[in-house]
């Protein structure tokens, strides 16, 4: 293993062991709460940064910061199969929730302060025994269990209500063509060895991605382990903008 996936993998897994003092920084039901109360909560601050981040980085947090792709991650040893379907269904999950908190602080009248720490306990999430209950439930329902039973990160193909934050600021950055983060490929030095298609986190085809050199693909969390398995050096980590890409 490359050492910087051995540093990435290092980051997921520290960032997964701190995830239980840290998930209602990424809860969809507190911000519905806050949002109830007037209050600019924790998630809702880390949902906006997702977004904005997105416009230079794409899905980067997915594969170097979430909690979750540590969890989900260490699970490939025990399970490790490809996700290929059912990218829609985190949509569904999606759209009725953030409209749902659109409308209840327009019926309130819009925010009144910002609170951060929100109903955590000196920073924490788990404060009491509902709240431990609820993460256990979080850990067990939507990233254990999928992952065994559906394949590689089911919670960010099907479940995720953080990752369409990502997607659509990176379409925004793709109609704009702002410089980002980007994969870029030279397809002529593809040998077809198929190692980027059969270690990716995400299920991509990769190969096929590389030799139609369309490496844009809204569920590439730019993780860099296609680069870093490649032997032929054909994929590389790119600042570009859209007029840079085509050439």
């Amino acid at each position: 293993m490359k050492s910087r996936q051995k540093f990435r993998k290092g980051v997921i897994l520290f960032s997964f062991f701190l995830f239980s003092a840290v998930f209602y920084y990424l809860s969809p039901v507190v911000i519905i709460r806050s949002t109830l109360n007037g209050v600019v909560n924790g998630s809702f601050i880390m949902f906006l940064l997702m977004f904005i981040s997105a416009l230079v980085l794409g899905r980067a947090y997915c594969g170097w910061a979430c909690p979750g792709a540590g969890g989900q991650e260490a699970i490939f040893l025990a399970r490790d199969k490809k996700v290929t379907k059912g990218d829609y269904i985190k949509w569904i999950i999606w759209i009725p929730w953030i409209s749902s908190i659109v409308l209840l602080a327009i019926s309130r009248g819009g925010y009144d302060k910002i609170d951060f720490f929100y109903e955590t306990k000196y920073g924490f999430s788990i404060g009491d025994v509902s709240a431990l209950i609820a993460y256990l439930c979080v850990l067990l329902f939507l990233i254990v269990l999928p992952a065994f039973i559906f394949g590689r990160r089911s919670f960010c193909h099907h479940l995720c209500w953080m990752a369409p934050f990502m997607i659509l600021g990176r379409k925004i950055r793709n109609s704009f063509n702002w410089a980002s983060l980007q994969l870029k490929a030279a397809s002529n030095k593809c040998k077809h060895c198929h190692t980027c298609t059969q270690n990716c986190p995400m299920s991509l085809p990769v190969e096929m991605m590389v030799k139609a050199n369309k490496m844009e693909n809204t569920e590439c969390i730019l993780c860099g382990t296609c680069i870093d398995g490649c032997e032929s050096n054909v994929i590389r980590f790119a600042f570009l903008n859209g007029a840079q890409q085509r050439h």
